[in-house]
């Protein structure tokens, strides 16, 4: 059997586009070419790769496999190239990642503009992901690291831990449950929530709690950020549940109540997962030290890495 890069770099854009035509422009060929290269690779593989539909092209199971090593075949030669064009271990390259809310909006801009700032040649493509499609992204090779919060099945995976928050439940002053004592999750459910967008890791992981339980959040109004949801708190307008490094970042400017709670899943212990993390490219093993360097700096404490305004 044997097939070159080229054919696989083609087969990805159909199967992105799923649509030959478009597919074949992506990857500089005419239609005819791809056509004849895509056919080619059906016949080495002995295997159809799409469903020929009429709104397109559809990836058979074959084709969804190939897909996947195809993603990772083409990010680990775009770790080589970028290794080796120029002699510099840390300084060059391109690293993509899918991380979770709190990762994008709390503290990776921090950690990205230090990071950034010393390496110029460096470029970085970070995108927000629920946890499933994160893990779904670094198995497949979409990404190159994922960050995430809470228990995950690291099959297939490397996890590296780097700090710990929970999750707190945030009032108004003066509300009735700031005056309860031992206060829980159920006790929350008696009232109006403010909540995340639906895209969002912590909205996705209360949801399918409330459902476990059999139970229902009460959302009064969904925002997109945690500055947003504590503003939205601080007025009256509901309840909500949030990371404690969020909530302390935001009680210096607003008048919150913050209360912990004792349910083990309030604990989220935040990490990179990696496919391999030797076959990273230097700078993204550079960015998981600089990482783990600024949870370290701030006690891999929530409390304290908010008061120094990193994690």
């Amino acid at each position: 059997m044997h097939f070159d890069f080229a054919d696989l770099r083609l087969f990805a854009r159909i199967a992105e586009e799923e649509n030959l035509s478009r597919g074949a422009k992506k990857a500089f060929l005419s239609p005819a070419a791809a056509s004849a290269r895509l056919k080619a690779l059906e016949e080495q593989l002995g295997t159809r790769l799409f469903y020929r539909e009429s709104k397109g092209l559809a990836l058979t199971p074959a084709g969804g496999r190939l897909l996947r090593h195809a993603r990772v075949i083409e990010r680990q030669f775009e770790h080589v190239r970028s290794e080796f064009e120029e002699f510099s271990k840390e300084s060059v390259g391109h690293i993509r990642i899918f991380a979770n809310t709190t990762a994008v909006t709390e503290f990776m801009p921090e950690v990205l503009s230090r990071f950034l700032a010393e390496r110029h040649a460096v470029t970085v493509d970070l995108q927000e992901r629920l946890t499933r499609d994160i893990i779904r992204g670094v198995l497949d090779g979409s990404a190159d690291l994922g960050i995430i919060s809470g228990p995950t099945n690291s099959e297939g995976l490397e996890v590296i831990h780097f700090s710990t928050d929970k999750l707190v439940l945030v009032t108004p002053v003066g509300h009735p449950l700031t005056l309860k004592k031992g206060v829980c999750f159920d006790d929350t459910l008696d009232y109006e929530h403010v909540s995340l967008h639906e895209g969002s890791t912590l909205h996705a992981f209360l949801t399918d709690l409330v459902r476990d339980q059999r139970r229902k959040l009460q959302i009064r109004i969904q925002i997109r950020s945690f500055e947003a949801a504590c503003r939205m708190i601080e007025a009256g307008v509901g309840v909500g549940i949030l990371p404690l490094s969020a909530a302390l970042r935001h009680r210096r400017t607003m008048k919150l109540a913050i209360m912990e709670l004792p349910e083990p899943w309030a604990i989220r212990e935040r990490t990179v997962i990696v496919r391999e993390l030797e076959g990273l490219p230097s700078c993204a093993k550079a960015l998981i030290d600089a990482l783990i360097e600024a949870a370290e700096t701030a006690g891999g404490s929530p409390d304290d890495a908010a008061e120094r305004g990193l994690l």
